[in-house]
């Protein structure tokens, strides 16, 4: 984000419309009425941005808020009992967070800022009673958990593989699918996350990540400029991350 931290002071407890969100037609459904974004306007409010690093929620915490990111990214990252650290998922603009502690009413993990960060802070007791009187919105918030649950098993499925290249690729691919739904371009994104962040969700050293992505693009697949990268030949990519899910469930 471009605006400057202290622009935003006093945004804490703002009313969000839902109806002019630019991400709305990601976490909310398409057949949603003006009267419904209206009752959910109620209960949706703005959070004060948050800078890189600092922590949306921590493992522990009792869940109190669904969040939705409107501008940045953040990491899940959990602990283990030695402080060593591991990145379980990446959320995206437009993508709720906070749904890992709904079996335990706990979170389980960490929720870090990689960027500059504005989300939408939802009550889970109003967003309940909301639901229940909205099957449109209780069908999208199941549909969402659903979407949630399978990118997880797509993780354990990379972890599962052992060649760098073909986890990349993956990665890549999803990232990439993820970005188009944002209505953004799936070919040339940036990436938010570090290259320690991304070693440490796909399992690898920094420097196995390094050497992937250069051996990408000495290949022809992509282009990598610090941060962005571009993809250059889509279908050899897309058919390499396919191929392998496919021989990992087979």
């Amino acid at each position: 984000m471009s605006e400057d931290i202290d622009s935003f002071k006093g945004l804490k407890g703002n009313r969000s419309d839902c109806s002019k969100c630019s991400i709305q037609v990601l976490c909310l459904p398409a057949n949603i009425q003006a009267e419904e974004f209206e009752r959910l306007n109620t209960i949706v409010q703005r959070r004060r941005p948050l800078k890189r690093g600092d922590v949306l929620f921590s493992a522990g915490q009792k869940l109190d808020y669904i969040y939705v990111a409107r501008e940045g990214a953040f990491k899940s990252v959990v602990y283990n009992a030695d402080g060593d650290s591991q990145v379980t998922g990446f959320h995206l603009p437009g993508e709720i967070l906070g749904l890992d502690a709904l079996g335990t009413s706990k979170h389980t993990c960490d929720s870090v800022a990689l960027t500059t960060a504005d989300v939408c802070e939802i009550p889970l007791s109003d967003l309940e009673t909301v639901a229940a009187q909205l099957p449109t919105l209780q069908h999208q918030l199941l549909r969402i958990i659903g979407q949630t649950i399978n990118r997880d098993q797509k993780h354990i499925e990379i972890l599962s593989k052992k060649n760098a290249h073909e986890r990349m690729a993956i990665f890549l691919h999803q990232l990439s699918e993820r970005y188009r739904q944002l209505g953004r371009s799936g070919d040339r994104f940036m990436i938010p996350m570090s290259r320690e962040d991304i070693g440490s969700y796909l399992g690898l050293v920094i420097e196995t990540v390094s050497r992937t992505l250069s051996k990408m693009q000495d290949d022809g697949l992509i282009r990598v400029n610090g941060r962005e990268v571009e993809i250059l030949n889509k279908p050899t990519l897309n058919a390499l991350a396919h191929e392998t899910l496919e021989r990992l469930r087979a």
